[in-house]
């Protein structure tokens, strides 16, 4: 999911363009209490929201900036089923019948999306339908291995396809093969955000924008204060990316070093022919590459191709952004060479070490929800779910994700970034071979 926006890219993203946001709420003035603390009004923060408040409990969320400003209001708006790590994670440290619960709450986390959708009247553009594809022999290879080891021990299928047969799913020669699959699918991520804080509000929650928290007391009851108040509460949830931002060393310091920002970016073509659109992609489903540098695209409502991928990992935006995406676009799709671009925009990804989700406490009360790793838009939902149980008491499942061990990015805060950039450097020769 991307993160909070890069100031060298002044262009407002396609989904900002395509809303009517409410004017922003007052932020939080004087000193308040709740019963839960949510930092951050994202997917994670106010799908925790929603489950807590629907327990009865009374919440307050407190967002830097804008409700779904950042990742949750920008991403690539495609939700999957699994994990960005895969599932050799839970395999390997907590063994297969876990990594088996596991899975099973992936697919639990897409029933939760559409759950929301339909019980709070959320119009975000849902389409069913995902595929992955392959752009050389090797990696045709590791796609078919990997689907094959879903079916054989998750009960998972995909109708895999080779050759010509792949243009049946995507009308594109740079493909060799493709597995395509129904539970997931894209959506427009920041309606379903908008709707998300509707339905949040409706059940009692209260939300504050521009409110970000600059101090967390850790004691009997946290307090988090703002510039112009705090909250009082008995259990918190970090669910902003806080330990990103530049209030994180403060707010959970310990966690700081677990989560590094990689940079990503979408554009957005003028709307295209309709028949030209079903052309391309025949099922209009989302369309993600199995490269480490990976492209991601779908189609919009309204006949746009979002396409996006170009990472770095320098924090810095890569020179001549747009004409570079609309070179790999065209590179998928030659009828695209030379389509107008209507939107350019980018954030950053909140990835852990092993691209696994990374949940947890910090002492008995205070929980986090960090580490998507770019598979958040599904994946938030079931987080709210797990966190509110794990209050309530009951945290077993939470305690299938806060198991997994987690290591800190290499190098320190000074060469963390110049080692994973010579890192990316090298997958990326791999993914040329």
């Amino acid at each position: 999911m991307l993160l909070d926006s890069d100031t060298q890219l002044n262009q407002k993203s396609y989904y900002e363009a395509s809303v009517r946001r409410d004017a922003p709420g007052e932020p939080l003035q004087g000193n308040i209490s709740a019963d839960v603390l949510i930092v951050g009004a994202g997917f994670a923060g106010l799908c925790s929201a929603i489950e807590l408040a629907r327990r009865g409990l009374k919440v307050v969320v407190l967002e830097a900036d804008r409700i779904c400003s950042g990742a949750s209001g920008r991403n690539g708006g495609q939700a999957i089923v699994g994990y960005a790590c895969g599932q050799e994670p839970f395999e390997k440290q907590l063994g297969r019948a876990a990594s088996r619960t596991a899975w099973d709450m992936s697919l639990q986390a897409l029933d939760l999306m559409d759950g929301h959708i339909a019980d709070f009247g959320i119009d975000c553009d849902r389409v069913s339908g995902y595929l992955y594809v392959a752009d050389s022999p090797r990696k045709a290879r590791a796609l078919e291995a990997d689907m094959q080891a879903l079916e054989s021990h998750y009960g998972f299928s995909v109708d895999f396809r080779q050759g010509a047969q792949v243009q049946q799913y995507i009308h594109s020669p740079r493909y060799c093969a493709s597995a395509y699959e129904r539970r997931s699918g894209h959506l427009h991520p920041l309606k379903y955000g908008l709707g998300l804080a509707r339905a949040a509000r409706s059940l009692g929650v209260q939300i504050f924008e521009r409110s970000a928290v600059i101090d967390l007391a850790r004691g009997a009851r946290l307090k988090a204060s703002t510039g112009g108040g705090s909250v009082t509460a008995e259990f918190g949830v970090l669910a902003g990316n806080c330990t990103l931002g530049e209030y994180g060393p403060r707010v959970a310091p310990e966690l700081h070093a677990r989560i590094m920002p990689v940079g990503t970016y979408i554009i957005g073509t003028a709307p295209l022919p309709a028949g030209l659109c079903a052309d391309l992609i025949p099922s209009n489903a989302a369309v993600c590459d199995n490269n480490f540098v990976l492209d991601y695209f779908r189609f919009s409502a309204d006949h746009r191709m979002l396409f996006g991928g170009r990472v770095s990992y320098s924090t810095r935006t890569p020179k001549n952004l747009q004409a570079v995406m609309a070179q790999r676009m065209a590179q998928v799709f030659a009828p695209l060479q030379g389509a107008p671009i209507d939107f350019v925009w980018g954030g950053f990804v909140d990835i852990s070490m092993n691209r696994a989700p990374d949940f947890g406490r910090l002492g008995d009360k205070l929980y986090y929800l960090q580490g998507f790793s770019g598979h958040g838009v599904a994946l938030t939902g079931l987080a709210g779910r797990l966190v509110a149980e794990a209050v309530a008491g009951q945290a077993e499942r939470f305690d299938v994700f806060a198991r997994i061990q987690h290591q800190p990015f290499p190098g320190g805060s000074l060469l963390r970034t110049p080692s994973l950039v010579l890192g990316m450097a090298f997958h990326r020769l791999k993914d040329l071979l």
